[in-house]
């Protein structure tokens, strides 16, 4: 599996690609690499004459030092899962190469950062799409994958790419889960055994929530402060936020009357772990 760094050294490889007339696909990853990670490079195999994963811890999406010094790294390993899954290489450019000395422009979509991880993390959303930017003009991809777990980033990464018309594909992909419906994450690692059991009771809330809506209950705050109660019921189980918004625009509502979605942060231990369940209206993230 090859591994480049360099900006200069992976516009030439796709050049050399594209000037072949070959379609490329791109997911974006911070890496220590899952199955989640491994089915997104499969679906745009599937979809594309080659492949590139990125592996790159992005600092300016990280309101916690600590979280950043932390975050898991094995990139032995994320080769590996690449060159099972499809991949033909992984750009992985130093800190330095992607922000240079002086570097001083920042993307940011307004609106729909204003909820769930962007209330509780400002800036962080302004990291991920000025990041994103960079990769999709360094690279430019005719595809790019993304996981449905995190909902709301999918969505402002769609409305980024339809505000700046960046000529490219955002493909949401469903959520891949372990045994017991915990979804996957690259933070699971840290999880002990006894706090993956505890981390279950997210998507079993999520799940008993579309239950209550699908059962004819629509108001939103007496089912979010019961989804917030259950989960932390749970030893050791925190909630950082617990909301029910609006599909398209993410800012909160008091009833369900249209398309809506769950979604959820909820530390375990010293985790940080997310999810989301569509509840009203057609899921129209996915491709399916």
């Amino acid at each position: 599996m090859e591994v480049i760094r360099g900006i200069q050294e992976i516009q030439k490889k796709i050049k050399e690609w594209k000037d072949a007339g070959e379609s490329v696909g791109f997911i974006p990853t911070m890496g220590y690499l899952h199955r989640g990670h491994g089915s997104l490079i499969e679906r745009a195999a599937s979809e594309n004459d080659r492949v590139v994963v990125s592996v790159f811890v992005n600092p300016m999406q990280f309101d916690n030092c600590n979280d950043l010094d932390s975050y898991p790294s094995d990139l032995s390993g994320d080769m590996d899962l690449v060159t099972r899954s499809g991949g033909d290489l992984i750009f992985s450019p130093t800190v330095q190469e992607i922000y240079p000395r002086g570097f001083n422009s920042l993307v940011e979509v307004e609106n729909l950062d204003n909820e769930l991880c962007g209330a509780t993390r400002p800036g962080h959303f302004r990291g991920v799409c000025t990041v994103l930017t960079k990769f999709f003009l360094i690279l430019a991809p005719q595809r790019a994958y993304f996981g449905k777990k995190d909902y709301q980033q999918l969505m402002v990464v769609k409305r980024m790419v339809a505000d700046l018309n960046i000529p490219l594909e955002i493909v949401g992909c469903t959520t891949i889960r372990e045994e017991g419906g915990l979804a996957m994450s690259s933070r699971n690692a840290r999880l002990s055994e006894d706090e993956k059991r505890k981390a279950l009771i997210i998507n079993q809330t999520l799940k008993a929530v579309k239950d209550r809506v699908v059962q004819g209950e629509a108001e939103v705050e007496k089912i979010r402060r019961w989804a917030v109660e259950r989960i932390e019921g749970v030893g050791g189980a925190v909630v950082d936020y617990f909301e029910i918004v609006h599909a398209d625009t993410l800012q909160k509502i008091t009833k369900i009357e249209d398309k809506a979605v769950a979604a959820t942060a909820v530390f375990i231990g010293k985790s940080r772990l997310i999810d989301n369940i569509i509840l009203g209206g057609k899921d129209e993230t996915t491709d399916a």
